[in-house]
Parts: structure tokens; C-alpha cells; sequence
């Protein structure tokens, strides 16, 4: 791989576990170590906040922990888990208390964030992060500190030969459990080729995502596409309404309460599943075949408000989608332009431009009362969103400017997660990773 050809990015692999009995019980309770770590980090600012008006940071905290742990004979069993689990778990904090205070002065992108809470065990997500030491993969198994070598359900070559050549590095590793299926995710710092020209060049697409079909475009060559969605929370609603009647008659605390709950939550991972395979295999397809593709700025959550559309919508995965267009395009020589959050793309005619002063959602069949131009409301606003292709609308690859007024001093930040900075390409984003 040459070096001029190649840049380094950050990029997550992760594999599903297959523990034994003993392995599982090191999981759990490295799980329970974080937990705790988390929840005594979080008193001691509390504590410290009411008397100076300041909290802790991740490095005080961990001074706090090691002069605690020595005098305290109650945590003699701290040294059953790797030293990891409370140092991350410290990390967690300090970035959480950051990020409020980003949230609460508007410098932080999303929704507005509250104070860190307490974490109750069955009440929150199993999960703990290795920073250091020992971490690797051969063949079907993933060598962690403490836990040692653990079977993986699929093989984990296609890394390990990456970490032999060179070519990758692993950074961390975070553990996590999803409906009693364990999971480890490695931050791998990887070598990269960069973007060449897209295999279609001067190709482009725009797409309307929708409730009734996941994405309808409209391409260069006046081909529409179509895919349809599996719509996997609809057609499991009846296997989890069933579940969970019967979940809500069991004793609290009983082992049945306990099987019940694990067989709703493996109907919601199901649902999840099947939902991002289907998002990946559709967002792969359009990214290798068109250079440009044009998507709606939606927005997701307050579509979501919509009580008689909640359902759907979330169903279908829309700011999903749009985030794996955003960097597989990118992975592939390509670039994704959104349209302002307020181009009526379905209100406007694709044939004479004439725009309608209301369409309501039970019209599927757009009409024009200027020239006539009859088409199904999707596909004609998938014409609309491919006509931006050549105006120099904001793209998703960079950095663009506001789509309205907003508050003062706050700007959004068109930058998506995922995303090229600058002349690189991949994944590398500092809250986060793209899945391999």
C-alpha cells in the first residue's frame, strides 16, 4: 500500500462473543466493576459540586479511587477486574459532565443533555472499556486483559491479518451485552486508501425517504429505484405485544420476570438487526453506484412528534440512513448533498417547477394544476432532490452554513459523524465510530 495512496483513519470492528460459563461471570462482573465506578465517581462530585461549586475530573477521581480502595476494606474485591474497568469508567464521567455543560451553553450538536444520573444495575446497559495492554485476534477469538482469549461467533481475520502487516492498529476495546449477547467492538486505527475518482463518474441520484417505501430515487438516466424496507417493527408488533403481556404478569424479582425480559429483548435486537441490514445494503448499493447522491436535511425528530407517525418513521431509520450515505460515499469517491431543510420537494412540480400551497399526506399521486404533470408523489420528489445535483447545495461532506436563523450564538454544525475532514476520508470522529 503506498504511503502517498493511503491515509490513517479510525474505524470500529466488532464480533459477537461466544463466553464460556466462567468467562461470562468475568464479563459481568468487570460490567458491575464499571458500574460502580461510575456511580462512586458521580457521589464523590455531587459531593464536591454542593461545597465548591466544581466537580472532579477523571484524573482527580482516579487519585480518589486509589487512596479509597486501599483504606477501605469494603472494595478488597476491586482487584477481581482489570484496573481498566474504573479508569474508563472515570473517562465516561468527565466526558458526560463536558458534554453538559457544551449542551447547556448550545455548543454541543442534538438534543439538550441533563445532568449524569445514577446507573441501577438491570436498569442500564452492561458495558466496559479496555484502554491498554493485551488486545488482539486470531482466527475465531479475541484476547482481552483479564478475560483472556474468548471465542468469537464469526472469524475475525480479515483484522487480525491487517494488525500482522502493519497496516492496522488497535486502540481500545469496549465490551458491551445486548439481549444477553456479549459484543466487543475494537477503535482500530487503520491504513486506508484514499478516495480516487468514483467508478461511475458524472453518475447522481436523489432520494426520498419515505414511510411507505424506505427510499425512492430518481437517477441521471431517468431509471427510479425503489426499496421497499422491511419494516421489521411492524411485522413484529404482535410477538412483542404478546411478550410483553406476558412479561408484565410475572412476580418481580422471579426467574420467570428474568426469562421473560431476556425473550423481549431479544425480539428488540432481532428488530434492530434486521433494520440496519437492510440500511447497509441499500446505502452500500447506492454509494458504489453513483458518484452524487442528493438527500432531504429531514428532520428526524421532530417527524417523530407526530404521534400517528412516530411508529414509522422510527421504524424505517431515516437519520440512519442518511448517516451511512455520509461516509460510505466518502469510502468510495463520492459526496452526498443535502437539500435545505425547507426545499418542498414534494410540493414542487419535477416538470414546470410550479409549487403546490399544500399537499397533504394521503395524496400519493402528485398533479399539477399548471401544466398537468402527473407522478407518484415520491418519485416526483426524488426528481426535484436530483436537480440539486449541479447547484451547489450543502454538502454532507462538508462543512456548510446555517439553513435558517437561528438562536443567537448558536450555529449548526453541518459537519455529519462520519464524514471526510479535509483531504482524508473513513471514519475517524472523536465520539464515535462507523462500523466495519
Amino acid at each position: 500500500m503506498s504511503a502517498a495512496r493511503a491515509v490513517m483513519v479510525r474505524q470500529a470492528y466488532r464480533f459477537a462473543l461466544d463466553p464460556s460459563p466462567a468467562q461470562e461471570r468475568a464479563l459481568r462482573s468487570h460490567a458491575g466493576a464499571a458500574r460502580f465506578a461510575w456511580n462512586w465517581g458521580l457521589a464523590r462530585c455531587r459531593e464536591r459540586y454542593e461545597a465548591d461549586g466544581k466537580w472532579y475530573s477523571a484524573i482527580d477521581l482516579h487519585k480518589l479511587w486509589n487512596a479509597e480502595k486501599k483504606a477501605n476494606p469494603d472494595l478488597a474485591w476491586w482487584g477481581e477486574n482489570s484496573k481498566c474497568a474504573y479508569q474508563e469508567a472515570f473517562r465516561n464521567l468527565d466526558r458526560a459532565l463536558a458534554d453538559f455543560v457544551k449542551s447547556k451553553k448550545g455548543a454541543r450538536k442534538g438534543r439538550r443533555l441533563g445532568f449524569p444520573r445514577f446507573k441501577k444495575r438491570g436498569k442500564c446497559r452492561d458495558s466496559f472499556r479496555f484502554g491498554g495492554g493485551v488486545m488482539r485476534c486470531s482466527g475465531s477469538t479475541v484476547t482481552l486483559p483479564r478475560l483472556g482469549t474468548l471465542k468469537t461467533h464469526e472469524t475475525t481475520v480479515k483484522l487480525a491479518r491487517k494488525i500482522e502487516d502493519g497496516s492496522a492498529r488497535i486502540l481500545s476495546a469496549t465490551v458491551s451485552r445486548t439481549a444477553q449477547r456479549w459484543f466487543a467492538s475494537f477503535t482500530v486505527e487503520v491504513e486506508r486508501d484514499a478516495p480516487g475518482p468514483h467508478a461511475q463518474p458524472g453518475s447522481a441520484v436523489g432520494i426520498d425517504l419515505g414511510v411507505k417505501t424506505l427510499l425512492t430515487g430518481a437517477d441521471n438516466l431517468g431509471r427510479v429505484i425503489e426499496v421497499a424496507g422491511p419494516k421489521p417493527l411492524r411485522a413484529s408488533l404482535r410477538k412483542l405485544r404478546r411478550a410483553s403481556r406476558e412479561h408484565s404478569r410475572k412476580i418481580r424479582g422471579s426467574a420467570n420476570r428474568r426469562k421473560s425480559a431476556a425473550e423481549l429483548a431479544r425480539i428488540h435486537a432481532r428488530v434492530a438487526n434486521v433494520r440496519a441490514d437492510s440500511l447497509h445494503k441499500a446505502t452500500t448499493d447506492l454509494a458504489s453506484r453513483y458518484e452524487t447522491v442528493v438527500a432531504e436535511d429531514l428532520n428526524v425528530a421532530g417527524m417523530a412528534k407526530n404521534r400517528k407517525l412516530a411508529r414509522a418513521i422510527a421504524d424505517q431509520g431515516f437519520g440512519e440512513a442518511r448517516r451511512m450515505l455520509g461516509y460510505k460515499t466518502g469510502w468510495n469517491g463520492g459526496q452526498v448533498i443535502l437539500a435545505d431543510r425547507w426545499f418542498p420537494s414534494s410540493k414542487k412540480c419535477s416538470s414546470c417547477g410550479a409549487v403546490k400551497a399544500k399537499l397533504t399526506l394521503k395524496e400519493r399521486v402528485y398533479s399539477c394544476e399548471h401544466c398537468g404533470y402527473t407522478e407518484d408523489r415520491d418519485v416526483n420528489a426524488a426528481r426535484n432532490l436530483l436537480s440539486l445535483a449541479a447547484s451547489g447545495a450543502e454538502r454532507l461532506n462538508a462543512c456548510g452554513g446555517t439553513v435558517r436563523p437561528g438562536l443567537a450564538g448558536r450555529v449548526p454544525w453541518q459537519q455529519e459523524p462520519g464524514t471526510p475532514h479535509g483531504d482524508e476520508t473513513g471514519t475517524a470522529i472523536p465520539q464515535g465510530t462507523a462500523a466495519a
